[in-house]
């Protein structure tokens, strides 16, 4: 079928629909929805069997849901209706949840409905929620809608009208969440209801609360019953978070925005608040950090779980460091982790743009990525395994690649890529890993047309060399089997031997400095050059400011309307 997806942003529900949709052969093409005009002009331009909404801020116009089948992603059960359906979800601490695919008509959320799942809830950020467990419940809603799609057509079925659904759960209709409704009671809410809030604003829009008696949003937080104050007080740092009391324990903060600077421009609590920090008692946290070491038999994983899968200059200074002193323990497989929700996007865009000079941060910030990359490419000693339980992103794809082998989930989604952000060249060694992985050739290609690429894909291609269609627990567990067995696999040395004489000979052709040279080179027009494309792209990131238009690669049908190959 022709399937046009409309949506508000390119986000990674969007893109893991885009994906999965291409891969079941379908011809897709993508909107933003910026505008009613413009939507009618892509449905004319395209022509589609169908279109499907994974993520709108605002309703389908009737010139086009009274024409044709649009089919909504609604992230809640059956009934629920409203703009802050996860966020109520969460909030009130629900046991399940769930994606229903309705169709769209002049009842915001009510349409009949088409297909519906549900899923167990957990106690996490909305951010991680929606990009598992809501994204893995909308894939199966809507190829199981699109499935009926033929039938409907010769008028063989119809969807059921919400009232009439059977279902288990039944949702309600909701207000938006206003931030009074978000608010946090420091002297009568307890932890758990503390974490609810936090958790079910976090990614977009935060909590509005108080720092030191400065307005702020606060994002990314972690429960901690190792510590006991007055309910509300600041107790101390860790890091770059904060540990703030609650009525019966307390929660680490992890990033605050300023509201004289935007409530989407996140830092590190402790940076946003960098003087009334620096005054706190450092304290040590009873829940892991960002970046943790375990051992099992002579195996070593080094977990890192920064947030939103950016790392600073700091942060990837510090993962350097635990990596050499991985690299220094006994071991015969080293295994990087990443974090459950990302592996790694690479620099980190916030914190440049909070710097004096974000062009200077930028060059440090991707020095210090190329130094961690170097230090993994050279490991000679023992065998490196990447795992990606999270979607990954530019240089942290490269970050990766610098490893001996590269397993992920099959739901990881990965933008192997820089030009988005503003024709940014890219580095980590890049130049090296992509070609050898797939060619001169492939590797342009990948780099050039800025897509999304599944996992699935990926190993096809030999960008990556397995993944696996499991849960997060049955991964994890899965990873510890294989990297125990290639750790006692008979032909181990003959690996380890063979990595060492590919390394050496790899070096002899053009050395790795050679590669670095030449890429940071181009980061430096990037950076210091005349065409700012890179710090307007980076700025309006960092701010949220949404696309005036839909970049042509995305939108097939402003390329060449009625042509099947522009999208396949």
């Amino acid at each position: 079928m022709r399937i046009l997806l409309l949506t508000h942003s390119f986000n990674s529900l969007s893109q893991r629909l885009w994906l999965e949709l291409r891969a079941c052969g379908h011809e897709v093409s993508v909107e933003l929805d910026i505008a009613d005009s413009v939507a009618e002009e892509a449905v004319a331009l395209w022509r589609p069997d169908v279109i499907v909404a994974p993520f709108l801020k605002r309703a389908i116009p009737a010139s086009i849901w009274a024409n044709h089948v649009c089919l909504i992603v609604h992230p809640g059960i059956v009934g629920d209706r409203g703009p802050s359906s996860l966020d109520w979800a969460i909030q009130e601490g629900v046991a399940e949840w769930g994606v229903t695919v309705l169709q769209a008509n002049a009842v915001m959320d009510g349409g009949d409905i088409w297909s519906a799942q549900t899923f167990a809830m957990r106690p996490a950020k909305k951010s991680s929620i929606y990009r598992s467990e809501v994204a893995d419940a909308a894939v199966r809603s809507v190829l199981e809608a699109l499935t009926r799609y033929p039938d409907y057509v010769r008028g063989n079925w119809k969807p059921t009208p919400s009232h009439e659904f059977k279902s288990a759960v039944r949702g309600i209709e909701r207000p938006f969440m206003k931030q009074a409704q978000r608010a946090i009671d420091w002297q009568h809410d307890d932890t758990v209801t503390v974490m609810r809030k936090l958790n079910a604003a976090d990614g977009c829009p935060g909590v509005k609360d108080m720092l030191f008696g400065q307005p702020c949003y606060l994002f990314d937080a972690r429960a901690e019953a190792g510590y006991r104050g007055a309910a509300g007080e600041v107790l101390g740092r860790c890091g770059n978070a904060l540990l703030r009391a609650t009525t019966d324990g307390a929660v680490w903060i992890g990033h605050a925005g300023r509201v004289e600077y935007d409530p989407g421009f996140k830092l590190p609590a402790a940076v946003a608040f960098a003087a009334e920090a620096a005054a706190l008692p450092e304290l040590v946290r009873a829940v892991p950090g960002e970046i943790r070491y375990e051992e099992h038999g002579s195996v070593g994983f080094l977990h890192f779980d920064f947030y939103n899968g950016a790392m600073s200059t700091d942060q990837c200074t510090a993962l350097r460091d635990a990596y050499l002193e991985a690299s220094r323990r006994p071991t015969r497989v080293l295994v990087l982790m990443g974090g459950e929700d990302f592996w790694s996007n690479g620099i980190h865009l916030n914190r440049i743009e909070a710097a004096d000079s974000p062009a200077d941060e930028s060059m440090r910030n991707i020095e210090a990525m190329d130094d961690l990359a170097l230090e993994i490419l050279r490991t000679t000693n023992r065998l490196t395994v990447a795992v990606m339980q999270g979607n990954a992103g530019a240089g942290g794809c490269f970050l990766a690649l610098a490893a001996d082998q590269v397993w992920a989930r099959q739901a990881v989604v990965l933008n192997p890529h820089y030009k988005n952000m503003g024709n940014l060249y890219g580095s980590e060694y890049w130049t090296y890993l992509l070609p050898s992985r797939v060619g001169k050739e492939r590797a342009q290609s990948i780099m050039q047309n800025r897509l999304p690429i599944s996992a699935v894909a990926a190993v096809q291609e030999g960008l990556l060399d397995a993944c696996f269609d499991d849960d997060t627990t049955a991964f994890r567990s899965r990873v510890k089997r294989m990297a125990l067995e290639l750790a006692t696999a008979p032909d181990y040395a003959q690996r380890l031997a063979d990595k060492c004489a590919r390394r050496t000979c790899d070096e002899a052709k053009k050395p790795l400095a050679e590669y670095r040279a030449e890429e940071l080179s181009e980061m430096k027009r990037n950076f210091y050059g005349f065409d700012p494309s890179y710090h307007y792209a980076r700025h309006h990131f960092v701010y949220k400011i949404p696309h005036a238009f839909t970049p042509r690669h995305l939108a097939c049908h402003r390329e060449s309307p009625m042509s099947a190959t522009a999208c396949a």
